[in-house]
């Protein structure tokens, strides 16, 4: 199948709500998912169950519906979860036993996108194959199914999802929060109620700031997409920290008490110290992609820490985690899965171990991100017009040869192409960013000229 026309992304299916995401593919996509994902299930009198969460945006309501709807002629019962994060579906699905969980989430996208996500049972993340059978099947769906019993029910909402997603973060994180003072923008997105409710619960004083969702005002201006906000609201009021979520909660990204971001992968380099301490490091190994800035990798070698990397997406460190059985990885853009915990990234659950080696350590967090320098970091998009024909050119070799040459040990270059649009992306990283700057500049103009 041509990569062009390939339904799923990197994360599930996604595109403008009733124009490209619409209620007729949604329906076919439940029915579809339902018998893809259930067909190797032994025969029980137990009907196969679907937990569906969503996040608060407009066009959510409208998309669960057609989905349970699919699922449910296929004779799956759909339980509703209504409003809660990617994580939270994740679990729920293991937790309730469930055949497959969906989350209808456009992340950090704007309020009009909306796109659908699937889980297996145990609330894993969909291998390609698997999405690829699901959009075969969607070509061959029967117009009827099962009939009388054997037509599947939809719960509206299950009255206990909630209190069981804070259960597990309660017991995954025991540390006592009390004297840290937060403020977490929740992106008026998934993670409104949970997610102040959790460090609430966890003893932390709390000041939650776009916590209100009123369906369209998702990622509007807020969340980790828009970090000024919290950056203003931590000086603001003299918090010792600060948390933003994007719109489905799977990623976190941290300021200190004077406003300056941690990103991803300062909170790796925290986590990955803090768990090497009490051995719950496996393998002491951190996984990362291609894009985490050159000081983690130099923190981790300071730390006795082997970082391996993967291609850039969250799935590709998912598979990295579980093929070496790796108990920590994530990107630089907040991410953050610890398997022992999640299936994927938790966005709640990273605030909650960020704050827990706060109280740990008695540290601030400005304190505990010292523990990695963030190298200058220069990002060019290149337009081209052939992304196959950079790489085989030998005079762009040529160039990036020589610029590794002076950047030596302190440095180092990265091109890829964009997966999403006629972008060639030249990143640089120097011990200073002038450097970085001038030969970012030099390698862009050696692929323009392509």
């Amino acid at each position: 199948m041509d990569a062009m026309t390939r339904l799923f992304g990197t994360d599930g299916v996604r595109g403008l709500a009733n124009k490209d995401l619409t209620v007729s593919m949604a329906l076919k996509l439940g029915a579809a998912a339902a018998r893809v994902l259930t067909a190797d299930r032994k025969s029980s009198d137990l009907r196969p169950i679907a937990i569906v969460g969503r996040d608060p945006r407009v066009s959510g309501e409208m998309l669960a519906a057609a989905l349970s709807a699919g699922m449910a002629s296929c004779g799956v019962d759909v339980l509703r979860v209504g409003v809660i994060p990617t994580p939270g579906v994740a679990f729920l699905t293991d937790d309730y036993g469930a055949d497959m969980g969906v989350m209808i989430s456009a992340s950090h996208n704007p309020m009009p996108d909306n796109g659908i996500k699937f889980f297996s049972s145990g609330g894993r993340k969909l291998p390609d194959t698997v999405e690829d059978e699901i959009e075969a099947a969607m070509n061959d769906l029967p117009e009827t199914g099962p009939t009388g019993t054997g037509v599947g029910r939809v719960i509206e909402e299950a009255p206990d999802a909630q209190d069981r997603y804070l259960a597990h973060l309660r017991e995954a994180t025991p540390t006592a929060l009390t004297g840290i003072k937060v403020v977490v923008d929740c992106a008026n997105g998934a993670a409104s109620e949970v997610a102040p409710l959790a460090y609430e619960a966890a003893g932390a004083e709390l000041i939650a700031i776009h916590n209100r969702p009123n369906a369209l005002n998702i990622n509007d201006n807020c969340g980790s997409t828009h970090i000024e906000q919290v950056q203003k609201a931590v000086i603001e009021h003299g918090a010792d920290l600060g948390l933003a979520h994007d719109g489905d909660a799977d990623r976190c990204l941290a300021v200190d008490a004077a406003g300056n971001v941690v990103d991803g992968d300062q909170i790796m380099a925290i986590l990955a110290v803090g768990m090497k301490e009490k051995s719950e490091l496996r393998k002491n190994t951190l996984v990362a992609t291609v894009m985490s800035n050159l000081g983690l990798r130099i923190a981790m070698e300071e730390q006795g820490i082997t970082m391996l990397e993967t291609k850039v997406g969250d799935r590709y460190v998912l598979e990295e985690l579980n093929a070496g059985g790796f108990s920590l990885g994530g990107e630089q853009s907040g991410h953050i899965v610890l398997p022992d915990h999640c299936t994927t990234g938790d966005g709640t659950l990273t605030g909650l171990k960020l704050m827990s080696r706060m109280a740990e350590t008695g540290s601030s967090l400005a304190e505990l991100a010292g523990v990695m320098t963030v190298l200058p970091q220069v990002l060019i998009n290149v337009p081209v017009e052939d992304k196959n024909a950079i790489m085989s050119d030998e005079r762009v070799n040529a160039a990036i040869r020589e610029a590794e040459e002076e950047l030596g040990s302190t440095g180092r270059v990265l091109l890829r192409a964009s997966g999403t649009e006629a972008l060639f992306r030249v990143m640089v990283e120097a011990a200073e960013s002038e450097q970085a700057r001038k030969v970012a500049g030099r390698l862009a103009a050696v692929v323009a000229s392509i």
